[in-house]
């Protein structure tokens, strides 16, 4: 808290350490650990702390005050005056008190030092009176008490005798002190945490040094370790418990916990709970409320070191008398306490007590209801009423707290104004999807006015969670079909409609008047409206879930529309879609379980000439949609959805409510039962059962195909008949079955598929993944790119952080504390300087840095060639730690990083990020570097002038062999770009480079669906380079040329440098991205390369198809990445035959594994290598004897006359060889300016002479 103080900072750092090196190992931490929430903050004032010095054992250096010079322990709120500091000169003051509100803690310590002392409030008093005024807390006694506990079990301080050089004479009674007595404090944190927070804080100073050498902290750490544990473990003394409802058993929060004889209260948290120190004693213990009974509980025990649990249950004051009801106390177990009960009423109900929360605080595990052996009529809907959002999102909320066992509610995104997109999700397992089993959705009030839909689907959520396990439909759609529901796409335009609006408009559109169901992309018509908030996060939701069957509740009229809705020519009349006799069967079920709607003609008031045979209608006979969901659905997943008008009045009146169920309970029910129709199973590969996802599969003579979910299950909704399914998937033989569909139930048919071309078996002595073996790394990559593996990584290391932009010097801090903290996976290395002579610094990650591993593939992230766009910095920045952080936490990261090196370079252009602005959307300033230069045009520099310094330390970095693959992050857009940027008609390996950008914007919540509000956004966020902005000499183009390693060039948003809040958004969105790219590097295909010896050849030339060329590393290793296929490999060496393969490549499969075995060439042009050697010696001989004829001759006619030999050239191939090689061979000659051929231009020459 004082900057300078440096002792406490130190010992909750080693603090921090302990608890989690000893978890596990030491029973007491453990238990500890295991129930307590511990919050550690080392340092409140870090700034102050890098203005002080080590050995200023008196604080004479400053350090003491935060940057605005402002004493943070003189600037909290004060109960005896009000103190002068502001939110802008005290940030750390604010940020800690809006943290102790939020958090509600129960034990707190301050560390501090200067002396020897655990000091408790009050700190001040009302006459401030400097030293001697006690100022007693009605919390004396238990303060006295905790801090007691720290100073006698601290060396020093229990003796009461500090011996400070500065106050030799000052001493403390058992180690201790009030606050105000020792010396007035007005404005400190402790009294603070006591008044304003229902927390106990007492004030522990450690050391006569505020800042000793770092030689004394591990004596420092050994004498407070005991303190800090035994003070910890009094967080769990006196009484504890819930406080809950009568009538209902709901958790009351902010419920006052009065003591008698103590005067000063506490109040319950959000699930009614609350936690009361005390010392051991016997006390009265109330529970206050407005609205409720008291209720008062006599001669509670609490004993030493054992909390005591307190349950309290109130009643509303206008029902019965409280003192009926039960309340009992228990000693609650754990490593302090033993089991108690006691019965405090003598006439218990247990109404109550079964849904009051468990000591455990766990309150989310509640079982389904029990299924009786009689099955009584369902439980009907009760409230009838229009919700505003407010009032709705209570009524989800409740349900989903009430029914967690089976109902999970959640957002999907936000609206223009800020409202939830909520869904509630309805299933036995309602958190994740289970293979087999169907994803069906229902989504109301898509325009804002008609709200029918909105408040059928908030009575179907009750009517499934009230009768699951009493009625038998319900339950067993609930136990076979995970349900989706939205109540309301469009919460704004609800906001502003109003009721008994028949047909009008008012609301219809979101808050930016666009109408929703004209903002989606659509197959015949541009829409050129931007894509509006609510309709991304649509998208975003329908591509992440394998939803099968779907419908869209409008108002206005009464009928099933089904796709399309509209076709090429923009006319009303009929457009067919290819599955039109399954949307006729799926309509008809609904409409013909709606007593009005399968008449067809009922809205004759408001549409007289309308009629619906059947209640049914395609969309587009209707009248025309351009841009509707339903079709997006249809053509953009495997989601076959309709339209459903519930009535011709939009905004009925709240009593007519009740008829509106009446009429499509049984419609709405039937229509979920359509999800289990047709066709479901599982495509599998043949060899591992593995499921296969992405699989295809098609219905002969339907032009419509549907594909696997992540584990392999799919479902395609059919008309009961014969079908031929084919399954089919990249590396795999197509399979064909004939399959009968029922009536009333669906088919199940399993593909088990056979691959192609190589199995993929790794030779003998191709080195394993550590501690995994060769098959186990397959099934791990597997994992991670199918089902749920990397969205579980991504759960599973969450993590909390505070996001800022960080200047040139904190960012090389930040690098070296990541070697410093993690050593033996981390190195870092300089590349060089910048212009300026700043450092351009990469680290490396891996388990062995230091090491060359050739067999591993090498992955690059590089950011900040362009100053003005630094997210992709500090992106990489939270890469690197969070990868560093889990290394040996998380076993998934553990094996990345294990089995891959890779290479973060944050800034490339720290020159130009000094000049750059935040909050500069789309400002040049910053771009270039100190010279004016656009670094990525300057990769192929010597052409033009000399190369910026910059650009030459990153194409060093590029010319290092064995790179894999390389992601640079940009700004300005949002879109993953593929080589080139120059301006070339074909590109050799598009396929590959444009397959690892889809990768990446796939694995981006945002980006696979297009910003409409950012430039060159191309189809599905993925674009060629040159598509958004040709030039020449660009990084990534040089990688690919040069380095022989693909580059994709990302953009993570249409904003160059957004604010510093945007960053923690921006993280979260790019981590599983990221993550994406770290297992597709070992994708692809790998081998190794040796000759019949088993030696390992370097320097083989790897051809792909023809073009792509990598090339052998040390050991002979090789690795390209590919996309996924089958691919023509060709190996080339001097000296030896040449060799062929052909690979498949999965785009969920580990590398496929290669064995290259060459033959010595013994032939050449063809004939015998001894017949061309005999031939060839004696032509030599005989020429050379001619020449000596000729030579003696010519000598003795003229002695001037000479003559020499010029070395011969058998083949004009050999000579255009050795000059390509010599030009272009070595790096050395790229950096050298060795590309002179003027009979060309210099960009002519570049692409000529290039490998």
């Amino acid at each position: 808290m004082h900057g300078d103080e440096t002792i406490s900072r130190q010992v909750l750092v080693y603090l921090v350490d302990y608890l989690l090196t000893m978890y596990g190992e030491d029973q007491r931490v453990t238990e500890l650990v295991n129930t307590t929430d511990i919050y550690i903050m080392p340092s409140m004032n870090p700034d102050g702390f890098e203005r002080s010095v080590e050995g200023d054992c008196e604080g004479s250096a400053g350090g003491r005050q935060n940057a605005r010079n402002i004493d943070l322990n003189r600037s909290f709120p004060d109960q005896f005056g009000e103190t002068e500091a502001t939110k802008e000169d005290a940030p750390e003051v604010w940020a800690v008190i809006q943290w102790i509100l939020a958090k509600r803690f129960v034990l707190s310590a301050n560390l501090h030092g200067g002396t020897v002392v655990a000091s408790y409030p009050f700190d001040d008093s009302a006459t401030h009176q400097m030293q001697g005024a006690y100022s007693r807390s009605d919390d004396d006694n238990l303060f006295r008490y905790l801090a007691r506990v720290y100073a006698k079990n601290h060396p020093v301080m229990r003796t009461g005798h500090p011996n400070c050089p500065d106050s030799p004479d000052e001493t403390f009674k058992e180690g201790i002190t009030n606050g105000a007595r020792w010396y007035d404090v007005s404005g400190g944190m402790q009294d603070y945490n006591y008044l304003h927070g229902n927390c106990l804080e007492v004030t522990m100073e450690l050391s006569c040094c505020k800042y000793p050498p770092a030689s004394q902290l591990k004596n420092e750490w050994d004498m407070n370790r005991e303190s800090l544990i035994a003070y910890m473990e009094k967080v769990h003394i006196g009484v504890r418990g819930y406080v809950t409802e009568a009538n209902n058993g709901a958790a009351l929060p902010d419920v006052s916990i009065v003591v008698a004889g103590i005067n000063h209260n506490l109040t319950t948290g959000r699930y009614g709970e609350y936690y009361r120190l005390l010392v051991p004693g016997q006390y009265n213990i109330s529970a206050i409320a407005p609205g409720y009974t008291s209720q008062t509980v006599h001669n509670v025990l609490v004993t030493e070191g054992k909390a005591t649990e307190l349950n309290l249950t109130v009643k509303p004051t206008a029902s019965e008398p409280v003192s009926d009801m039960p309340v009992t106390t228990k000693v609650a177990t754990s490593a302090w306490s033993t089991a108690q009960t006691a019965t405090l009423t003598p006439n218990p109900t247990p109404s109550t007590e079964n849904k009051a929360p468990t000591s455990s605080g766990n309150h989310s595990d509640s079982p389904p209801p029990h299924a009786g052996p009689e099955v009584t009529a369902p439980l009907l809907p009760q409230d009838f009423r229009h919700h505003n959002y407010a009032d709705m999102e209570l009524f989800l909320r409740r349900h989903s707290i009430e029914f967690p066992a089976i109902a999970h509610l959640s957002s999907i995104g936000k609206s223009v104004q800020g409202r939830e997109l909520y869904v509630m999700v309805i299933s036995d397992n309602p958190t994740v999807h289970e293979h087999g089993e169907p994803e069906f959705k229902y989504v109301g009030n898509m325009h804002g006015n008609e709200v029918v839909g909105r408040e059928l689907l908030l009575n179907l959520i009750e009517y499934l969670c009230h009768n699951y396990g009493n009625d038998p439909e319900v339950t067993q759609l609930v136990n076979s079909t995970r349900i989706h529901i939205m109540p309301s796409m469009n919460p704004d335009g609800y906001e502003v409609a109003k009721e008994g609006d028949e047909k009008g408009y008012r609301g219809r559109n979101n808050s930016n008047n666009y109408d929703l169901n004209r903002n989606f992309p659509d197959q015949f018509v541009n829409i050129t409206e931007p894509r509006q908030p609510e309709t991304v996060a649509m998208m975003n939701w329908l591509k992440s879930i394998p939803f099968v069957l779907s419908a869209n509740l409008h108002g206005g009229s009464l009928v099933v529309n089904y796709p399309y809705d509209d076709d090429k020519e923009g006319a009303s009349e009929y457009s067919k879609c290819p599955d039109d006799e399954v949307f006729h069967q799926v309509s008809k079920a609904y409409s013909q379980e709606n007593p009005l709607m399968h008449k067809g003609h009922l809205c004759e008031n408001l549409h007289p000439v309308e009629y619906f045979g059947e209640g049914i209608t395609n969309g587009a006979n209707w009248y025309n949609v351009p841009g509707g969901m339903q079709d997006w659905n249809y053509l953009n997943t495997n989601c076959f959805e309709v339209t459903i008008e519930l009535g011709c009045v939009k905004f009925p009146w709240e009593k007519d409510l009740p008829k509106y169920w009446e009429q499509n309970q049984r419609a709405m029910l039937q229509f979920i039962h359509q999800v289990h129709r047709g066709v479901k199973g599982t495509v599998s590969d043949i060899r591992d059962g593995s499921g296969i996802p992405d699989a295809t599969i098609s219905v002969v003579g339907i032009d419509h195909n549907v594909t696997t979910a992540q584990t392999g299950d799919y479902w395609r909704l059919l008309v009961p008949g014969t079908f031929s399914l084919i399954a089919s998937a990249r590396g795999y033989e197509p399979m064909k079955i004939y399959a009968t569909i029922p009536k009333d139930r669906v088919e199940v048919v399993d593909f088990k598929l056979t691959r192609v071309g190589s199995e993929g078996q790794a030779p003998a002595d191709l080195p394993a993944t550590q501690d995994l073996s060769v098959e186990e790394f397959q099934n791990f990559i597997r994992y991670l790119s199918q089902g749920e593996g990397l969205e579980e990584l991504v759960r599973s290391t969450a993590t909390e952080n505070s996001y800022r932009y960080r200047n040139d010097k904190e960012i090389a801090e930040s690098l070296r504390g990541l070697t410093l903290n993690f050593p033996k996976i981390t190195s870092l290395r300089s590349l060089g300087q910048s212009v300026e002579f700043r450092t351009i610094r990469a680290l490396e990650i891996s388990n062995k840095p230091e090491e060359a591993e050739p067999s591993e593939p090498k992955i690059r992230f590089v950011a900040g060639i362009h100053g003005n766009a630094p997210v992709g910095t500090e992106l990489l920045l939270e890469f690197a730690t969070f990868l560093c952080m889990n290394y040996g936490k998380n076993p998934t990261i553990t094996t990345l990083i294990n089995s891959t090196r890779i290479v973060i370079l944050p800034l490339i252009n720290p020159d130009g990020r000094k000049l750059a602005n935040e909050k500069q959307c789309s400002s040049m300033r910053g771009m270039t570097n100190a010279h004016g230069k656009d670094l990525d045009t300057d990769f192929f520099g010597q052409l033009y002038g000399t190369l910026q310094p910059e650009t030459r330390a990153v194409m060093k970095l590029i010319l290092e062999r064995g790179q894999t693959l390389s992601v640079s992050l940009d700004g300005g857009s949002l879109l993953a770009t593929y080589p080139y940027d120059k301006p070339v008609q074909t590109v050799e390996k598009e396929g590959t480079l444009k397959y690892l950008a889809n990768v990446y914007a796939r694995n981006h919540p945002k980006m696979h669906l297009g910003d409409p509000g950012c430039p060159n956004n191309g189809q599905d966020g993925v674009l060629r380079a040159a598509e958004r902005q040709s030039h020449m000499g660009s990084m990534k183009d040089f990688s690919v040329d040069f380095g022989h390693c693909p580059e994709i060039t990302v953009y993570t948003g249409c904003c160059m440098f957004p604010p510093a809040e945007h960053l923690s958004t921006l993280w979260a969105e790019n981590k599983k991205a990221l993550l994406s790219m770290l297992v597709e590097a070992h994708k692809g295909v790998r081998g190794i390369v040796r000759d019949k010896s088993g030696k390992p050849i370097v320097g083989a030339m790897i051809v792909m198809n023809g073009g792509v060329q990598v090339y052998t590393a040390e050991g002979g290793f090789f690795h390209a990445l590919l996309a996924p296929g089958s691919h023509d490999i060709e190996a080339v060496a001097d000296g030896y035959q040449q060799q062929r393969q052909k690979v498949v490549v999965s785009s969920h499969e580990a590398a496929t594994v290669v064995s290259i075995e060459f033959d010595m060439d013994n032939s050449i042009f063809g004939l015998p290598r001894e017949f061309v050697v005999a031939a060839a010696a004696a032509s030599m001989t005989a020429l050379v004897v001619t020449a000596c004829i000729i030579w003696c001759v010519c000598s003795a006619k003229s002695n001037q006359q000479k003559d020499g030999f010029h070395r011969l050239r058998q083949h004009r191939d050999d000579y255009e060889d050795e000059i390509r090689l010599t030009s272009m061979g070595s790096k050395k000659a790229l950096l050298g300016n060795e590309f002179q051929d003027e009979s060309e231009s210099d960009e002519e020459t570049l692409y000529a002479n290039k490998l």
